[in-house]
C-alpha cells in the first residue's frame, strides 16, 4: 500500500504559501498511513455528474463529464483533469469524484480517440468509427494541446481538446460554482505532459484593451508525467516562463516513475529556493534551500507504490482528492508572478 501525504485542513484564507510549505515538510516526515475509508468522511450525495459535448476546430467531437459543487456553493478550484493516453474520464472518476466531494468544480474530457470522443474525420455528433488511441500521431497529440490563432482567444482558429474544455469553463463561469480566475489542471500520465504544453498555450495568449485572455492557469499537477513519447516532450514546456517561476506546480509519482524525478530535478534547477520533495523510502530532504524556504512553489510526492499514472491517482489509500484540494488552496492564495 502507498504510503500517503496526512490530509491537510486550511480553512484559513490568509495561511501563507510558506506556513503551508512547512505544514507540508511536517506531514512528509510523518507521512502517516490512513484507512481510505476515512480520508475524506462522511459527505452529503453528489451533485448529478452532467455529461458535455464539444468540438474543436478540426471538427473533433469531445466528450466531457461535469462534477459540479452543490447549488450556492462557492468552488475552491475549477480543475481540469486530464487522463492518461489509452484511458478516459472513467480511469480518473475517482479523482474527479474525490475532488468534488472536496469542493471542487471538475471537467473531465474523453481526450480523441478515447472513450466517448471522436476522432479527426469522423464528422461530429452521430455514428463513429472506433478509433485507436494506440494510432494517434505527433499532429494529434499537439492538437489535443493546442490554443493559438488570431488576437481574440475566443474565436481563436485553432482549438484543440483541453482548449474546448476551458472555453466551455469561460462561458459558465459565474465566479462562484465555476469560476476561469480558479482555474487548477492535473494531468496524468502523457496526460500530465499535454497539460503542460495546454498550461503554456493559455499563457500565450497576450492580454487586450479588455483585460486578459490567458494565464488563468493558477497550478498545474502533473501525475507520472511523461518527459518525450510520441514525438511530444516536455523540453519545450521546461524552457518556458509558465515552467521557469511562474506556475505552482505538484509532481505526483509512483516509486518506478523515472521520468518523475527526472523533471522534478529539473524543476529544482529552474527554482533553487523553492522546492520540496518526498522520495520513496526516503526522509524529506533536509537541504538549506527547504530550511530557509519561504516561498515554495514545486513540489514531488513519490509514494512507495508501483502503481503509476490513472491507476496511482485513483488508489484510494493516497487521498489524492484531499492533497490536491490543500494543493490548490494556497497555489490560489499566491499571488500570480
Amino acid at each position: 500500500m502507498a504510503a500517503p501525504l496526512a490530509t491537510f485542513e486550511i480553512g484559513r484564507p490568509h495561511l501563507s504559501w510558506g506556513l503551508f510549505a512547512a505544514a507540508l515538510a511536517l506531514a512528509l516526515v510523518a507521512s502517516p498511513r490512513r484507512a481510505a475509508c476515512g480520508a475524506e468522511g462522511a459527505t452529503a450525495a453528489e451533485p448529478a455528474v452532467e455529461q458535455l459535448d464539444l468540438e474543436t476546430t478540426d471538427g473533433v467531437r469531445i466528450a466531457a463529464w461535469h462534477y459540479p459543487v452543490p447549488a450556492g456553493t462557492k468552488a475552491v478550484a475549477t480543475v481540469i483533469l486530464v487522463h492518461d493516453i489509452e484511458g478516459s474520464h472513467n480511469t480518473v472518476d475517482q479523482l474527479a469524484r474525490s475532488l468534488q466531494r472536496a469542493g471542487c468544480t471538475v471537467v473531465a474530457p474523453d481526450l480523441r480517440s478515447h472513450g466517448a470522443s471522436g476522432a479527426r474525420g469522423d464528422g461530429g455528433p452521430g455514428p463513429r468509427s472506433d478509433p485507436d488511441p494506440r494510432l494517434l500521431k505527433k499532429h494529434d497529440l499537439e492538437m489535443i494541446a493546442a490554443a493559438a490563432g488570431g488576437r481574440l482567444r475566443e474565436q481563436s482558429s485553432v482549438r484543440g481538446d483541453i482548449e474546448a474544455v476551458r472555453t466551455w469553463i469561460k462561458r459558465h463561469s459565474d465566479g462562484s460554482a465555476i469560476d476561469i480566475d480558479r482555474l487548477c489542471v492535473v494531468g496524468s500520465g502523457l496526460g500530465g505532459t499535454l497539460a503542460a504544453m495546454w498550461t503554456v498555450a493559455d499563457w500565450n495568449w497576450q492580454p487586450t484593451t479588455t483585460g486578459p485572455q490567458g494565464q488563468q492557469v493558477r497550478a498545474l499537477v502533473l501525475v507520472s508525467p511523461v518527459l518525450a513519447t510520441k514525438g511530444v516532450s516536455m523540453t519545450g514546456p521546461m524552457a518556458t516562463e509558465p515552467f521557469k517561476r511562474a506556475v505552482p506546480v505538484m509532481v505526483f509519482a509512483g516509486s518506478k516513475d523515472k521520468d518523475s524525478v527526472k523533471l522534478f530535478d529539473q524543476f529544482k534547477r529552474l527554482r533553487p529556493r523553492e522546492w520540496l520533495e518526498q522520495r520513496a523510502g526516503q526522509p524529506p530532504a533536509k537541504s538549506p534551500q527547504v530550511e530557509e524556504l519561504a516561498d515554495a512553489s514545486v513540489f514531488l510526492v513519490q509514494f512507495d507504490t508501483s502503481l503509476s499514472a490513472d491507476k496511482l491517482i485513483e488508489d484510494p489509500a493516497i487521498n489524492a482528492g484531499e492533497q490536491l484540494k490543500a494543493f490548490f488552496q494556497l497555489a490560489l492564495a499566491r499571488k500570480p508572478r
